[in-house]
């Protein structure tokens, strides 16, 4: 116990010790010059008679002997010295005195080599041994001093202290995508490996702009999810800069499409290009089994073109949008069984004059519920109301009323079951961001109506790959929650967590965010940065404080539980840098799930397999006079539809009583 009395008699012993080293190193100087002290006076018959007895216990029998002895004790002392610490003092300086003093203390006897007056001699030996001895004791003291504590390491931002093991292992399945990283454990860098092994519980890639989402961790997945060696992956591709992504897909594609069962295409749409473009219908009419599919894909296109309405939902004039062009979608659908019900033609029918849209939609009995309101409205003149109503949706919908997007939306090239096994796909769907509201909407439809289609069983494995995914409104949470057991892998790039709030609502975010099943982060900051960190979860780190006092110094050491990858780290990731969190399968389990790592990319081997891609291809030569033809072919078919249902309704006195004729 270090008691006051323990403390002092230490201290007695110490300077015990130290008088010991003087007094021998004081002997030494009395016996090898006693020529000098003789002619000084200095020496007395009893003082050469303990010399003398001295010399006979073999301390004097060599010159340097003495010295070491004397120098032992002195370390000795210094060892049980406890001097007033200074955070100020390092070992540099201490080492310098330390080894000047020794060079001094044993280099000193070359003093006494010259010829010269002995006396004079004696006196220069002495004085300098004595220098080189306080040097020694000076040294000794200031290391004493110094503190020995993390406090004077260079390690400021505590990057050491935040860093754990992670996976070094390679742990493949059928499904995994596996990237080869390197990280940090204790200031050295290990090589290991991010195993995405459980691919169907959703992947989530943030990073602001520039983190490297794509090159270093999207691009691995759609590379390795193709070319898988059994069962490649069928794939969606939403490529928002086209065809940034669509170029890799459709070139990976090439390489492997011989590992594919049935007969598989790879696909795009492109509203920029139609000759680049194949044909589509996302309203394909054999996909939409009852109204409550016209009701989701008319909430789809809306609310993607009306970003605001996402938070409105519910409210009187959003949903009275949303059911009136649910009503044109399914009078569309039924009509000649679905021969006119694409995306074009629902825009034109409603801009029809109300008497003509209402007289040809009470033909449908499935919507009669849907366009009373409407039609009740209109003949009774509360045309403020009714305007209010519809204008908001004809004014959205009108916005899409493009030659490209009408010519590259009403052909049938494929079906969206991407996922079937006769007929694998993989297809992209390509956004521009400068018009990314517009495609975006029409995309969206795509994807949400490609998500019901594929969500069955006994169908093949797929991927569906959002990159920039809060610039298109997809509910991919019943997806992740339902496809997992149907081989569905959704995987979504997004800038920022606040970002995805921003688009998709804070309720929605947080639920994407907490059923995400493997997460990498890039650079983010703010309350992403925080609720990723928080996600990563804590890791036993050391804590140390220090107190420098006149009474001393105290150092007091523990362990703590603490973020393993702070919200500030994660602020600072370079682009390449990302962390997370990983999951497991049962049968192959995870114990090292988070990481914080650099995944490493060869970035030359890459330059040279883009050097060697192939262009998109031409799908069919399309010219501007085939856009324009087609888009007056729809204008016709609506007015044609509604002259020829008006017409057969006044020969029919049974329909008669619906035609609308308002003055």
């Amino acid at each position: 116990m270090q008691t006051g009395e323990n403390e002092q008699a230490l201290r007695k012993i110490l300077d015990m010790t130290r008088l010991i080293s003087i007094i021998i190193l004081f002997i030494h100087c009395y016996y090898f010059l006693y020529a000098a002290f003789k002619e000084w006076q200095l020496t007395t018959i009893f003082t050469d008679r303990i010399l003398g007895n001295i010399r006979n216990t073999g301390l004097l029998t060599g010159f340097h002997k003495s010295k070491l002895i004397s120098l032992g004790f002195l370390a000795i002392s210094l060892l049980g010295s406890k001097g007033k610490k200074d955070d100020k003092l390092g070992y540099k300086t201490a080492f310098a005195y330390l080894l000047s003093g020794l060079a001094i203390y044993f280099f000193s006897y070359l003093s006494l080599l010259p010829k010269m007056d002995y006396s004079l001699q004696a006196m220069t030996y002495m004085a300098i041994l004595s220098i080189g001895y306080l040097l020694i004791l000076s040294g000794g003291t200031l290391c004493s001093r110094i503190l020995k504590s993390s406090f004077n390491n260079k390690d400021i931002f505590n990057l050491e202290n935040e860093t754990f093991p992670q996976e070094e292992r390679l742990l493949v399945n059928e499904n995994s995508v596996n990237i080869p990283m390197k990280y940090r454990l204790k200031n050295k860098w290990r090589k290991g490996w991010l195993n995405c092994i459980a691919v169907y519980r959703s992947v989530l890639i943030s990073g602001s702009a520039g983190a490297g989402k794509t090159a270093f961790l999207i691009r691995q997945f759609i590379a390795q999810a193709l070319g898988k060696e059994k069962d490649p992956f069928t794939m969606l591709v939403y490529d928002f800069k086209f065809p940034d992504l669509s170029i890799i897909a459709y070139n990976h594609f090439l390489k492997n499409k011989h590992k594919y069962s049935g007969k598989p295409e790879c696909l795009f749409i492109n509203f920029e290009d139609p000759s680049r473009s194949h044909r589509g219908n996302p309203l394909e009419p054999h996909g939409m089994a009852d109204i409550t599919d016209a009701s989701e894909s008319s909430r789809t296109i809306l609310l993607g073109l009306n970003k605001q309405w996402q938070t409105k939902q519910g409210d009187f004039f959003v949903e009275s949008a949303l059911n009136f062009v649910t009503a044109i979608i399914w009078f569309l659908r039924k009509y000649q069984d679905g021969a006119y019900c694409t995306l074009p033609h629902v825009i034109e029918l409603i801009q029809l004059d109300y008497d003509k849209l209402f007289t040809i939609l009470r033909l449908e009995k499935e919507i009669e519920v849907l366009i009373n309101p409407f039609v009740n409205a209109y003949l009774n003149d509360v045309m403020e109301q009714l305007e209010g109503q519809i204008a908001s949706a004809k004014i959205a919908l009108a916005r899409l009323a493009s030659p490209q997007l009408y010519y590259v939306l009403t052909g049938s090239d494929f079906n969206l079951e991407i996922n079937d096994p006769e007929n694998p796909k993989v297809l992209c769907i390509g956004n521009n961001p400068q018009k990314q509201q517009i495609y975006g909407a029409v995309l969206a439809l795509f994807a949400n109506r490609l998500l019901k289609v594929i969500n069955k069983k006994d169908k093949l494995k797929s991927m569906l790959i959002f990159d920039e995914y809060p610039t298109i409104f997809v509910d991919l949470v019943p997806t992740i929650s339902t496809g997992r057991s149907n081989r569905i892998c959704c995987l979504m790039g997004v800038q920022s967590i606040n970002q995805l709030r921003k688009e998709y609502g804070k309720e929605q975010a947080d639920v994407i965010m907490s059923i995400a099943g493997n997460i990498f982060a890039g650079q983010e900051t703010g309350d992403s940065a925080r609720q990723l960190s928080e996600q990563i979860g804590k890791i036993m780190q050391e804590r140390e404080s220090l107190s420098i006092s006149d009474s001393g110094t105290s150092i007091s050491k523990s362990k703590q539980l603490e973020a393993a990858v702070p919200p500030s780290k994660i602020a600072k990731l370079s682009s390449g840098q990302f962390a997370g969190i990983l999951s497991d399968l049962p049968h192959q389990k995870i114990e090292l799930k988070a990481f914080d790592c650099e995944v490493i990319a060869d970035f030359e081997a890459i330059k040279k397999e883009e050097d060697a891609y192939q262009p998109i291809p031409v799908i069919r030569k399309v010219n501007q006079e085939m856009v324009l033809r087609n888009y007056h072919q729809v204008k016709n078919d609506v007015q044609e539809i509604a002259n020829n249902e008006i017409r057969r309704m006044l020969n029919d006195p049974s329909l008669k009583h619906l035609v609308i004729k308002k003055n």
